[in-house]
């Protein structure tokens, strides 16, 4: 996946195959009038943490990305936006409950003024958006959560890709953590993804098991200049279509 690759508009008849992966770019700075009427279609747990923002800004982003994820789910399961069920397991992670439909798997990850959707069926899903900041603190970060492989080859790069580096390791872990649906708990030096700009994303090595980086996917995505993002699924047979959403 590269940055040229385009964000189509969703067709009419939205569908979604086994061996897809869809992905929807959200555009979270939006009209007020929009973002009170998301704010109508969320439950009353969202609503409240929607309110406890410190920054309206922040809160309005909250609402957009819920909002969103509610619409866009419930399209896919032709039923209303504020229909839309959620349950969450031990470490956080959130799944549908929806009665007699195809089971969809879903993630969100979101950064700045942008959002990612990923939506899959029969098969777990995670995704994660980040920001480039230049004056984050890349090596000292680094040497505290990433694996010392993943160290080294960061340290190895000339310095001005070293950023992007950073980022492309940190959304490819989280992105990974957040497919298995164990959160934190895994930790992220137990295991390595590929991190070199211009190299293909990819997990290579899990300290629990050997041959379970072979099981797994994961692919770069690229939702505007200055963000880097990751998807990570379960299999190797599956494609990727991206969806921007239009207010």
């Amino acid at each position: 996946m590269n940055a040229g690759v385009e964000w189509a508009n969703p067709p009419s008849n939205l569908s979604l195959l086994s061996n897809e992966v869809h992905v929807w770019r959200v555009t979270l700075d939006i009209d007020a009038t929009i973002v009170r009427s998301l704010f109508a279609t969320l439950c009353a747990t969202e609503k409240q943490r929607a309110e406890r923002f410190y920054l309206q800004l922040h809160g309005d982003r909250f609402i957009v990305s819920r909002g969103v994820l509610r619409q866009v789910l419930a399209s896919y399961l032709q039923i209303q936006p504020n229909e839309v069920d959620f349950s969450y397991n031990s470490h956080g992670k959130p799944s549908l409950v929806v009665a007699d439909k195809e089971p969809l798997r879903f993630n969100v990850s979101h950064s700045q003024e942008l959002a990612l959707i990923a939506v899959t069926q029969n098969c777990d899903v995670g995704v994660d958006l980040e920001y480039i900041r230049n004056d984050f603190p890349c090596q000292e970060i680094a040497e505290r959560f990433f694996s010392p492989t993943e160290v080294a080859v960061l340290r190895s790069l000339p310095p001005h890709l070293q950023i992007t580096a950073f980022f492309n390791c940190w959304t490819r872990k989280e992105a990974f953590i957040k497919a298995t649906g164990k959160g934190l708990s895994l930790p992220l030096d137990k295991f390595d993804v590929s991190l070199t700009p211009g190299e293909p994303a990819k997990l290579l090595y899990t300290s629990w098991d050997e041959s379970e980086a072979q099981l797994w996917t994961l692919q770069e995505i690229i939702p505007d200049a200055g963000y880097v993002g990751a998807i990570a699924v379960p299999r190797n047979n599956w494609c990727i279509q991206q969806y921007k959403y239009d207010f």
